[in-house]
Protein backbone atom coordinates (compact mmCIF):
# COMPACT_ATOMS: atom_id res chain seq x y z
CA UNK A 1 0.00 0.00 0.00
CA UNK A 2 1.05 3.60 -0.67
CA UNK A 3 -0.10 7.09 -0.14
CA UNK A 4 0.46 10.00 -2.34
CA UNK A 5 0.36 13.45 -1.07
CA UNK A 6 -0.54 16.10 -3.30
CA UNK A 7 -0.92 19.76 -2.56
CA UNK A 8 -1.63 20.98 -6.28
CA UNK A 9 -0.45 24.06 -7.64
CA UNK A 10 -2.83 27.18 -7.27
CA UNK A 11 -4.47 26.18 -3.64
CA UNK A 12 -3.02 27.61 -0.27
CA UNK A 13 -0.75 24.88 1.46
CA UNK A 14 -2.32 23.91 4.82
CA UNK A 15 0.28 22.77 7.81
CA UNK A 16 -2.39 19.94 9.20
CA UNK A 17 -4.24 18.36 5.97
CA UNK A 18 -3.12 17.35 2.46
CA UNK A 19 -5.30 18.55 -0.15
CA UNK A 20 -5.29 15.10 -1.67
CA UNK A 21 -4.29 11.87 -1.30
CA UNK A 22 -4.08 8.88 -3.36
CA UNK A 23 -3.94 5.44 -1.95
CA UNK A 24 -2.80 2.29 -3.78
CA UNK A 25 -3.42 -1.31 -2.74
CA UNK A 26 -4.25 -2.46 0.47
CA UNK A 27 -7.49 -2.38 2.24
CA UNK A 28 -9.92 -0.13 3.51
CA UNK A 29 -10.74 0.71 6.91
CA UNK A 30 -13.41 3.01 7.88
CA UNK A 31 -13.70 4.12 12.03
CA UNK A 32 -16.86 5.34 12.93
CA UNK A 33 -17.02 8.91 14.22
CA UNK A 34 -15.06 9.13 17.47
CA UNK A 35 -16.66 10.85 20.52
CA UNK A 36 -15.09 11.80 24.00
CA UNK A 37 -15.79 9.00 26.28
CA UNK A 38 -13.59 7.05 28.80
CA UNK A 39 -13.56 3.08 28.31
CA UNK A 40 -16.88 2.76 29.91
CA UNK A 41 -18.41 5.47 27.98
CA UNK A 42 -18.61 8.10 30.25
CA UNK A 43 -18.17 11.84 28.60
CA UNK A 44 -14.84 13.00 29.47
CA UNK A 45 -14.05 16.99 30.92
CA UNK A 46 -17.98 18.47 29.84
CA UNK A 47 -17.49 21.64 28.17
CA UNK A 48 -13.23 21.71 27.94
CA UNK A 49 -13.12 21.61 24.08
CA UNK A 50 -9.19 20.76 24.43
CA UNK A 51 -9.74 17.83 26.63
CA UNK A 52 -12.54 16.37 24.94
CA UNK A 53 -9.89 16.72 21.35
CA UNK A 54 -7.26 14.88 23.33
CA UNK A 55 -9.69 12.09 24.48
CA UNK A 56 -11.61 12.13 20.23
CA UNK A 57 -8.25 11.71 18.81
CA UNK A 58 -6.77 9.20 21.17
CA UNK A 59 -9.65 7.02 20.70
CA UNK A 60 -9.61 6.93 17.29
CA UNK A 61 -5.84 5.99 17.73
CA UNK A 62 -7.49 3.38 19.61
CA UNK A 63 -10.08 1.95 16.99
CA UNK A 64 -7.18 2.35 14.36
CA UNK A 65 -5.08 0.03 16.11
CA UNK A 66 -7.68 -2.49 16.86
CA UNK A 67 -8.61 -2.73 12.89
CA UNK A 68 -4.65 -3.33 12.26
CA UNK A 69 -4.31 0.20 10.86
CA UNK A 70 -1.91 3.58 12.04
CA UNK A 71 -2.44 7.34 11.91
CA UNK A 72 -0.22 7.37 9.14
CA UNK A 73 -2.46 5.11 7.24
CA UNK A 74 -5.36 7.38 7.15
CA UNK A 75 -6.23 9.02 4.10
CA UNK A 76 -9.80 11.28 5.21
CA UNK A 77 -10.67 12.28 8.30
CA UNK A 78 -13.65 13.78 9.15
CA UNK A 79 -14.19 16.62 12.28
CA UNK A 80 -17.53 17.76 13.41
CA UNK A 81 -17.13 20.44 16.17
CA UNK A 82 -20.38 21.79 18.13
CA UNK A 83 -20.33 25.69 16.99
CA UNK A 84 -17.01 25.70 15.98
CA UNK A 85 -14.80 29.36 15.86
CA UNK A 86 -11.73 29.56 14.47
CA UNK A 87 -10.22 30.33 17.42
CA UNK A 88 -10.75 26.16 18.04
CA UNK A 89 -8.45 25.35 15.77
CA UNK A 90 -5.15 25.36 17.13
CA UNK A 91 -6.92 23.49 20.28
CA UNK A 92 -8.23 20.77 17.25
CA UNK A 93 -4.61 21.06 15.62
CA UNK A 94 -2.80 20.26 18.66
CA UNK A 95 -4.95 17.03 19.87
CA UNK A 96 -4.58 16.20 15.89
CA UNK A 97 -1.31 16.52 15.54
CA UNK A 98 -0.28 14.57 19.12
CA UNK A 99 -1.66 11.64 17.26
CA UNK A 100 -0.43 12.09 13.21
CA UNK A 101 2.53 13.82 13.80
CA UNK A 102 3.50 15.06 10.33
CA UNK A 103 1.27 12.95 8.54
CA UNK A 104 -1.54 15.21 6.93
CA UNK A 105 -4.74 13.12 5.58
CA UNK A 106 -7.42 15.32 4.08
CA UNK A 107 -10.14 16.38 6.08
CA UNK A 108 -13.56 18.32 6.46
CA UNK A 109 -14.16 20.33 9.22
CA UNK A 110 -18.06 21.19 9.98
CA UNK A 111 -19.40 23.06 12.67
CA UNK A 112 -22.39 21.70 13.54
CA UNK A 113 -25.24 22.75 16.09
CA UNK A 114 -25.37 19.38 18.13
CA UNK A 115 -23.64 15.82 18.13
CA UNK A 116 -25.57 12.49 19.58
CA UNK A 117 -25.72 13.32 23.42
CA UNK A 118 -25.24 16.41 25.29
CA UNK A 119 -22.28 17.82 26.91
CA UNK A 120 -19.76 16.46 22.96
CA UNK A 121 -17.86 19.16 21.85
CA UNK A 122 -16.24 17.24 18.85
CA UNK A 123 -16.43 14.08 17.27
CA UNK A 124 -13.61 12.66 14.24
CA UNK A 125 -13.98 9.96 11.84
CA UNK A 126 -11.83 8.43 9.55
CA UNK A 127 -10.69 6.39 6.74
CA UNK A 128 -7.40 4.31 6.06
CA UNK A 129 -6.00 2.08 3.93
CA UNK A 130 -3.60 -0.18 4.73
CA UNK A 131 -1.50 -3.38 3.29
Amino acid sequence: MSLEIIQPDGLDRPETYSHVVVATGGRLVFVAGQMSDDRDGNLVAPGDLAAQARQVFANLARALAAAGARPDQVTRIGIYVVGHRREYLPVIEAARVAVFGDHRPTDTLLGVQTLAAPGYLIEVDAIAVTD
